[in-house]
């Protein structure tokens, strides 16, 4: 079992509409709708996708991947405009539009249409619209897998999970970030799934996966980014405490551009906009 030959999917929903999937909940879709197409809170979306998502998506050291971007059907057409615009010189990422459905049930129906059937695990991550990976990301991704090549050939479903990165925000000035290290945190959390498994990545509670699943936890090297904004759904409600994210030093901003392909420059003539 060789990881290079094993497809790697990436799936980010970027405001999707779902039934279920979100800790802050609506009484109706159409509730939901207005609360996620809010323009001030797209515009904010936009602006971290552009700046924090997608630049290392595009310089990743190994190209090999599909990245799937969930949007819902009622997506206002400026707004699908403006991403197709942004994902343009993407080539593995495709946009994929769905009415509003139960969360797991769709994500489920999503990954399985994008897997191929190549008879082999595939390696699959999750993110959201306002969180990074590292440039080397599915190429280091890959090579855990292969480290793991018995333990991925014994079990349907096996986590990896590199846990060192940054949280991070976005303003005028500039990137705030803070380093941390976080077990089961979504971004840059990983599985190999079986090509017999039903179930994918956004089928389960990412931060029980140790409860179902053997999980390896790779530390040592900067992965991720966490984004930190107004409108993140894990921190609207209330007793969440604020994260006090400094601004970056200048060396802070060289490894984080060396890391993540994240340049200030860039943030901030997309503030400018």
């Amino acid at each position: 079992m060789n990881s290079r030959d094993m497809q790697v999917i990436g799936l980010c929903r970027f405001s999707y509409p779902a039934l279920g999937g979100f800790q802050v909940e609506h009484e109706t879709i159409a509730e939901r709708e207005a609360f996620l197409y809010d323009p001030t809170r797209l515009d904010e979306r936009f602006r971290m996708f552009e700046t924090i998502t997608l630049p290392p998506l595009r310089a990743q050291s190994d190209k090999n991947f599909t990245f799937g971007v969930v949007i819902g059907t009622s997506f206002p057409d400026q707004h699908r405009a403006r991403l197709e615009a942004l994902l343009a010189d993407i080539p593995q990422a495709v946009i994929i539009a769905r009415p509003p459905k139960r969360h797991r049930p769709v994500m489920k129906e999503i990954l399985q249409e994008l897997r191929q059937p190549t008879g082999l695990p595939s390696l699959q991550f999750r993110m959201d619209d306002d969180d990074a990976v590292s440039i080397h990301f599915v190429k280091r991704l890959r090579e855990v897998a292969q480290d793991l090549s018995g333990v991925i050939a014994r079990n349907r479903y096996v986590g990896i999970d590199f846990n060192q990165g940054y949280i991070a925000r976005i303003d005028a000035k500039g990137l705030r970030a803070k380093p941390c290290v976080e077990t089961l945190w979504t971004p840059a959390l990983a599985m190999a799934v079986s090509p017999h498994a039903s179930r994918g990545i956004m089928n389960f509670s990412h931060a029980k996966l140790t409860r179902v699943m053997p999980v390896l936890s790779v530390t040592g090297e900067d992965m991720y980014i966490r984004g930190h904004n107004e409108y993140n759904d894990s921190r609207q409600k209330d007793g969440i405490k604020p994260v006090r994210v400094p601004r970056v030093t200048e060396e802070d901003a060289r490894h984080l551009k060396q890391v993540f392909n994240i340049d200030q420059d860039h943030i901030r003539a997309v503030h400018r906009r």
